[in-house]
């Protein structure tokens, strides 16, 4: 038995590489140990201690349960807890193996249940203004009142059994059961694990979008709670299976100093303050990329980078330009990039017009894009348009009677495609040059970060009087 246990192990550390890494290519079959149920659970109780994961045991039946812990543990902003449901079950007398059920909890309805109608978008106009192009999401026939304050909804969750964390903790725990026989050079290798990482539940294709020296566009719908987020799970995900990534944010290259300084900080009081110091969040039309949800996104990305974790963030937009010299400067901002660090994975995200990989629009069928510049210079480029269930986001639209822009919470319409992030690629670009999109579940309004006491998740409020921005 314990040879087999040996000679089985020394298997997958040659399958998966190092134990202590979150792997991307997680089976989608069930994890078996060849052991009886009751010399397996002692292994299984020391890897939640490890982990840092406090929990309550029914000893009687092998089952545990971990108390409720932030995703990206110690975010003074975050709105999503995790728990954990560890039931052992019995295969044959000699083989057992683990149900690892993820509960998950948030204060919004973002947790919907799973959809009954499969589809990939939603129907998209395209405007200009006198301020400049819009993105399709900032279209007022689509996206047309404001809808007041965020509401929140109390017990929105759901559980699923979460194989991703299954596998897991079988490749944690493979080496104690091991451990009597004599330390291979391979198992010396996998008692490194580093800390447990909380990235939250597996973003479906991001395995197959994600590779080294790649560059992957989102083309999203700017105010919303969720992108932020699936940005932050994306790159946890990513790099705590030893994939080094960089962000590309259209925030103005200005700051780009700033958001570096931020991100090298211990993130206390002080490092807020002047992250928050910056102009951009203080915009007379706020269009959602100075939100509360992006302030949490650049947090969580700091805590990953505290953690020793290779996550990188630059900014990329030229707010004083506009139209084609702006497509232009944002093209070679990020090209500096990409090409300065050819082995990283670089996610930019952006506005849906910026990201697109096709020529022309419908006022200028001459307009070259910044994805379509990109894809034109590097050779590996997918662009990922946002689908999302119907719901709410931080929009500045247009408002015919006073010429100006409207800046608020507003409707967004939407399909339903279930209650899970993913990406998913087409056969083929469409003809606004996608090649397939990311899901971010049903869309709920994220408010302009000043609005939440200069950005700092400690302070109250900021005085109704500063609403009006």
């Amino acid at each position: 038995m314990r040879t087999m246990l040996k000679m089985g192990w020394l298997a997958l550390l040659l399958a998966v590489g190092c134990a202590g890494r979150q792997d991307l290519e997680t089976p989608d079959y069930e994890a078996v140990y060849d052991l009886p149920l009751e010399e397996m659970w002692p292994s299984v109780r020391e890897y939640f201690t490890e982990a840092r994961l406090p929990y309550r045991e029914d000893r009687g039946s092998l089952v545990l349960e971990t108390d409720w812990k932030q995703e990206f543990g110690g975010s003074k902003i975050a709105g999503y807890w995790h728990r954990y449901m560890v039931i052992g079950k019995r295969e044959t007398p000699t083989k057992s193996k683990l149900w690892v059920i993820r509960i998950t909890k948030t204060v919004n309805k973002t947790l919907s249940q799973p959809g009954r109608e499969v589809d990939w978008g939603v129907s998209r106009k395209l405007g200009e203004t006198p301020y400049g192009i819009l993105s399709p999401e900032d279209d007022e026939d689509r996206l047309s009142f404001p809808v007041g304050e965020n509401a929140f909804y109390v017990d929105s969750g759901q559980g699923t059994r979460d194989l991703t964390m299954e596998w897991r903790v079988f490749r944690g725990i493979m080496p104690k059961l091991a451990k009597k026989q004599p330390a291979s050079a391979e198992q010396q290798v996998a008692k490194a694990t580093p800390a447990f990482t909380e990235c939250g539940q597996s973003i479906l294709g991001l395995k197959k979008q994600a590779k080294a020296g790649g560059v992957v566009l989102l083309g999203e719908l700017h105010g919303t709670q969720e992108v932020p987020r699936f940005i932050a799970q994306s790159v946890c995900q990513l790099v705590t299976s030893g994939m080094p990534v960089t962000v590309g944010l259209e925030l103005p290259v200005e700051n780009e100093e700033r958001i570096t300084t931020f991100l090298q900080s211990p993130g206390g009081d002080v490092d807020w303050l002047k992250l928050m110091e910056a102009p951009f969040w203080r915009s007379p039309y706020p269009d959602g990329r100075g939100s509360e949800a992006v302030a949490n996104m650049l947090e969580q990305l700091r805590q990953l980078r505290a953690q020793g974790l290779d996550v990188a963030v630059f900014v990329y937009d030229h707010p004083k330009l506009s139209g084609q010299k702006r497509e232009d400067a944002l093209t070679q901002t990020v090209l500096a990039q990409v090409k300065a660090a050819p082995q990283r994975f670089h996610l930019v995200v952006s506005g849906n017009i910026h990201s697109r990989t096709a020529k022309g629009l419908p006022w200028d069928k001459q307009y070259r894009p910044m994805g379509y510049l990109l894809k034109d210079q590097l050779k590996d480029v997918t662009a990922l348009d946002m689908a999302y269930d119907s719901g709410t986001a931080w929009i500045c639209a247009a408002n015919t009677q006073s010429s100006k822009l409207d800046c608020g919470v507003k409707e967004a319409k939407g399909k339903d495609n279930g209650d899970r992030f993913f990406m998913h690629a087409w056969a083929s670009a469409n003809p606004d040059g996608y090649h397939g999109v990311f899901y971010v579940g049903h869309v709920t309004a994220s408010e302009p970060a000043i609005l939440k006491g200069l950005g700092n998740p400690d302070a109250p409020p900021a005085p109704e009087s500063t609403s009006g921005l």
